[in-house]
């Protein structure tokens, strides 16, 4: 489990692509240290696992569902990604719940700075619209943001200096994709609601 508190801004150092996959090499030096085999690395908010890694860098498998469901596709070496490592038991949650499970891919649509903080207008897939509400959560590519406004097709987020600083969201522009995944709470009171609704239960 993740917090969407991002820990650094990685860089994609090489992209090794496979017959139904393909294979990252990331730079974060953070998020390197004392990783081993197997451990969780949150990439844009996608959870991969090390396959391998060397001093500050660390390797990752994509398979083709993955690069299917989220902007993981349109890597390529040089780009600049967020990195966080999961939570420890115990920790504070700085953020939300997020699983590092994908829901869907946006866009950003527009941009609107002021002195102080950012607004940025991202498109909203149709079949996610209803789990995001205004002052709700969302993580956006891996970030754990609060919405603004939520509209049927878009929803807005404000940026404060640092999350412009510190992530990708601060060098992204209009038309250039994300990853979303919803408040993982709101999915499991639909299904837990509708299969109460279907058993014709009220109490």
């Amino acid at each position: 489990m993740f917090t969407g508190i991002v820990e650094e801004l990685g860089e994609i150092t090489a992209v090794e692509t496979l017959d139904d996959a393909c294979r990252f090499r990331v730079r974060g030096p953070a998020v390197t240290e004392g990783a081993r085999h197997g451990d969780s690395i949150a990439v844009n908010g996608v959870c991969l696992t090390v396959v391998d890694h060397e001093g500050d860098e660390f390797t990752a498998d994509v398979m083709a569902e993955t690069l299917s469901r989220s902007s993981l596709g349109v890597l390529t070496t040089g780009s600049r990604v967020n990195l966080e490592r999961p939570t420890a038991v115990g920790a504070r949650l700085g953020g939300h719940i997020v699983q590092g499970h994908v829901d869907g891919t946006g866009a950003i649509l527009e941009r609107e700075p002021s002195e102080h903080w950012e607004i940025v207008k991202i498109s909203l897939p149709a079949d996610l619209a209803r789990y995001v509400v205004e002052k709700g959560s969302i993580t956006v590519d891996g970030i754990s943001l609060t919405v603004v406004d939520a509209g049927p097709d878009f929803f807005t987020v404000s940026l404060i200096p640092t999350t412009l600083a510190l992530t990708t969201l601060g060098l992204k522009q209009p038309g250039d994709p994300v990853n979303l995944e919803v408040d993982v709470i709101a999915k499991y009171v639909e299904r837990l609601l509708g299969a109460r609704a279907a058993q014709g239960g009220t109490e």
